[in-house]
């Protein structure tokens, strides 16, 4: 048994079909099939279930499936371990970050980076998806939650401020009133998110215009004219057609947390990503916590 068909093993499971698997692997469709036939042959059990609908673990597969699983953990330790005594600086570095984040705050930092360490190839990975730092997935991610995996060396960066924004061609609303004008919330009025609760506090007679995850929508709409949007500060003074509102009250303020694995600590690449990413948002102007007295 070799731990390359272990791995194929478990992104068959854990996605269900060998086109899905071949694509989070990198490799090609005929590669997975094939490993998948010989670990099967190998081994002497049929470990999936082939459906209409996909790749279904056997009861044979699901037993062993923890036990592969700890074959994986050994092995992406192993990897991290050798990996964080890695001293050069070249190699591939990969970061993570909500699209907002990747778009507007970590630009300057990467072409500073790119500039004084050429030799790295860096790969930007946006979305709300939270990748998996001990598998690898990405050496370095910021995020608006501490992380609660464990081996995780995190720090917070600055709490980020967050302004209103309105179309820039458009009368600005009242607040305490909104009376004629729409919202543009991460989601329901429920006040599950800050955003929301604040913005209803602020501008209770506004109806609802759009709910929307993602900032960048948001604030592509807000210049649209169709609402009030809470936004980041550096994406909302950032996006052409829309202004801020100078309000007596700031939305809620969010934390920013950077956080790698704890074996990649001696990685050069990282560790001089990690420095010149303290330096450069070190006391920014969306810091809302460098203002504090």
């Amino acid at each position: 048994m070799e731990w390359s068909d272990v791995r194929i093993f478990l992104a068959v499971a854990r996605t269900g079909t060998l086109g899905a698997a071949a694509r989070a692997l990198r490799v090609s469709h005929p590669t997975v099939g094939r490993r998948l036939r010989a670990l099967e042959e190998a081994t002497g059990q049929v470990l999936f279930q082939r459906t209409a609908d996909g790749f279904v673990l056997t009861e044979e597969g699901m037993g062993v499936l923890p036990l592969a699983e700890q074959i994986e953990e050994g092995a992406l330790a192993m990897e991290r371990r050798l990996a964080g005594k890695q001293q050069a600086l070249d190699g591939t570095l990969r970061v993570t970050s909500a699209d907002w984040f990747g778009a507007y705050v970590l630009p300057p930092v990467l072409a500073a980076y790119a500039t004084k360490y050429p030799q790295v190839q860096i790969e930007v990975l946006t979305g709300t998806r939270l990748f998996n730092l001990a598998q690898r997935e990405a050496d370095v991610a910021f995020r608006i939650v501490p992380f609660e995996e464990q081996d995780i060396v995190q720090r917070r960066l600055l709490q980020m401020r967050y302004g209103v924004y309105v179309s820039a061609t458009g009368p600005a609303p009242i607040a305490g009133d909104g009376s004629g004008y729409r919202l543009i919330t991460p989601d329901v009025l429920s006040g599950s998110f800050p955003d929301t609760a604040w913005l209803r506090e602020m501008f209770p007679n506004a109806g609802v215009a759009l709910h929307s995850n993602n900032r960048n929508v948001k604030a592509q709409m807000c210049a649209m004219g169709m609402g009030i949007a809470v936004l980041p500060r550096p994406l909302g003074d950032q996006t052409l057609g829309i202004r801020r509102l100078e309000l007596d009250v700031e939305p809620p303020h969010r934390e920013i947390w950077m956080g790698y694995h704890r074996d990649l600590r001696r990685l050069n690449r990282l560790s001089a990503f990690v420095d010149l990413t303290v330096r450069h948002l070190a006391n920014s102007a969306f810091d809302a916590s460098a203002r504090s007295p």
